[in-house]
């Protein structure tokens, strides 16, 4: 196994043919980490060819070729790398033999998946060998779940830095947003609702509140995520279900678990949508439903693939900038309620492509470049990257404020 230091690349961008690759790649080339030497690569090498041509990349960013199922080619990728950094989804499908490949080659890897199943699933044969190798991979690099992750992170900080102790209660709400799904989160969630119909572990796995903890580890005390509509009394407001808690509020779990339970084995965390009024709440849960419902068998699945956005497709530039994003984190003090924190996290640009596509790219280059307190194995961004990251997306207009 070759040293990172002689590899020829800190970070190779796998799937840069893809609508959010593209948009990677785009920001890389932008200039981001001066001196950074990368690579775009996927499958097609006339598609890579059109997407270096159309962004008018340097000479230096070379166009590497591998498939996500040949594992041979894959190994011969990991290998130049010191970071792989991929938007191939679903990565349940076409996911696990390049994070495989670059725990066994030593290599730091950073994703955008959000499906729960699959990470539960390939975490016992995958983390051994990356503890070993000394790969460090990170899941949920995108809108899932930094934000939410990395809010929790800094609220915690913040009230253990001002009282010494640790919120055991955290509740995070999702606020405005303005943005639309990306074809490949589509993708990813259709495929991971056609597996829960065919394969009753993969529909257990989904259900369970603490399905990415270390296994052996007891649960603690949180149960299902919220799917009707409900008052919350401390942000004065109805709140619905929020799409993607089911994935954020686990890996908000993990972190807890990876850092030693420094917030408690009775932590909990609960997250869902504010709602100007009840009537929008449950309209919110009803549709949230119905969606969910329809996802779950063939037929109807197919109608709603056919309304939702395809892998490759996104909204216009204009879209993308005038997007954004608000999340309130909300942690209570364990003994005075006087000394809860409030942290607030903004990002500007659609969350699920602008944002996004800055978020992973941030993520590879703290891989890459930055001095990470942390040995190889499976981590969350909080656990992994914390603070650091934290700093580094200020740069691309993502903020964590708290009271």
């Amino acid at each position: 196994m070759n040293s990172r230091n002689d590899r020829a690349f800190d970070i190779v961008l796998f799937g840069a043919t893809g609508f959010t690759g593209e948009l990677v790649a785009e920001y890389l080339a932008e200039g981001a980490d001066a001196g950074t030497r990368w690579a775009i690569a996927g499958r097609d090498k006339a598609k890579l060819e059109a997407v270096h041509g159309r962004l008018g990349l340097s000479s230096d960013v070379a166009i590497l070729i591998a498939d996500s199922t040949d594992t041979d080619a894959l190994r011969s990728l990991v290998a130049q790398t010191k970071v792989i950094c991929t938007t191939v989804g679903p990565y349940a499908q076409l996911g696990t033999a390049l994070l495989k490949a670059c725990a066994e080659g030593g290599t730091d890897y950073c994703d955008l998946t959000g499906e729960v199943q699959w990470m539960s699933a390939v975490f016992d044969a995958v983390n051994p060998v990356a503890q070993k190798s000394g790969a460090r991979l990170v899941h949920c690099c995108g809108f899932d779940s930094i934000p939410f992750d990395l809010g929790v992170f800094v609220a915690q900080e913040a009230m253990h830095e001002r009282f010494g102790v640790y919120a055991r209660h955290v509740r995070g709400r999702m606020g405005k947003f303005s943005g639309a799904f990306s074809g490949g989160t589509a993708a990813s969630m259709l495929f991971m609702m056609e597996q829960a119909t065919r394969d009753p572990s993969v529909r257990k796995r989904m259900m369970d509140p603490y399905a990415l903890y270390p296994a052996g580890t007891a649960p603690g005390l949180d149960e299902s995520d919220q799917m009707g509509a409900r008052w919350d009394e401390v942000f004065d407001s109805w709140t619905g279900p929020f799409l993607m808690a089911p994935c954020n509020t686990r890996v908000i779990r993990r972190s807890n678990a990876l850092l030693g339970f420094p917030y408690g084995t009775d932590f909990r965390y609960d997250e869902s949508q504010l709602c100007g009024n009840r009537f929008k709440a449950l309209g919110l849960a009803a549709g949230l439903g119905g969606f969910m419902g329809a996802a779950l068998f063939p037929p109807t699945r197919y109608l709603v693939k056919k309304a939702l956005p395809s892998s490759g497709e996104g909204p216009d530039r204009a879209a993308r900038e005038n997007g954004h994003f608000e999340y309130f984190v909300y942690a209570h003090h364990p003994m005075d309620s006087a000394s809860d924190i409030r942290v607030t996290v903004k990002g500007k640009r659609d969350p699920g492509y602008g944002a996004t596509s800055r978020m992973i790219a941030q993520s590879a280059l703290c891989l890459a470049h930055d001095d990470l307190d942390v040995g190889g194995g499976i981590w969350t961004t909080a656990s992994a990257m914390g603070r650091t990251l934290v700093k580094r997306l200020s740069t691309v207009d993502i903020t964590f404020e708290s009271d």
